[in-house]
Order: C-alpha cells, then sequence, then structure tokens
C-alpha cells in the first residue's frame, strides 16, 4: 500500500492558531482582571500570566517556522525573535513564581 504523507491545511492552521490566541487572550485578560482587583488574594496569577503570553510567542515561532521560515532569512529571524521573546517571558514568569512563593 501506498502511504500518503498529510499536507497540512493552511486554512485549519490558521483556525487552530486563530482559536489559540481567542483562547489565550481571554485567559490573560480574565487573569489579569483578576490579580489587579485583589493582589494579595491573587498574586499567583502573575507568573500564569508570563506564561500564557510564553506559549503564545512559542507557538507563533513554531507556527512560522512551519509555514517555510527555514528558508527564508527574514521569517527566521522573525522566529528566533519570537522565541527569544518566549524565553524572557517565561523566564519572567519563573522569576515572578519565585518572588510570590518564597
Amino acid at each position: 500500500m501506498l502511504i500518503q504523507e498529510k499536507k497540512r491545511n493552511p486554512r485549519n492552521t490558521a483556525a487552530m492558531l486563530d482559536g489559540l490566541h481567542i483562547v489565550i487572550g481571554i485567559l490573560v485578560v480574565i487573569c489579569a482582571v483578576l490579580a489587579f482587583v485583589s493582589p494579595s488574594k491573587n498574586n499567583f496569577l502573575f507568573p500564569v500570566i508570563f506564561w500564557l503570553a510564553a506559549v503564545l510567542n512559542f507557538v507563533n515561532g513554531w507556527s512560522r517556522l512551519q509555514s517555510g521560515g527555514k528558508h527564508n532569512r527574514k521569517k527566521m529571524a522573525g522566529v528566533v525573535l519570537l522565541w527569544a521573546v518566549a524565553a524572557f517571558l517565561a523566564v519572567v514568569g519563573f522569576l515572578s513564581a519565585v518572588s510570590v512563593w518564597r
């Protein structure tokens, strides 16, 4: 039997990425509102906000890499920048978590 490789539909990938943006955006807004309304009670939400932003940047970088960023210098630079920002946000989230749970 002939095994065919799955071809990714760019519309399906874009729809999933849009859905992820919407879900993470709503979560960030809810966490930010709760964190700033009562910071002493909800201080654990600050690292969560940073980690959600890091996940979003990492997924955006991955999406750009999958859409042909390997062969285009400008796209690859964008991927590296998105991953650098994701790493920075993850570190800030970790430092925030350490300071909150200390």
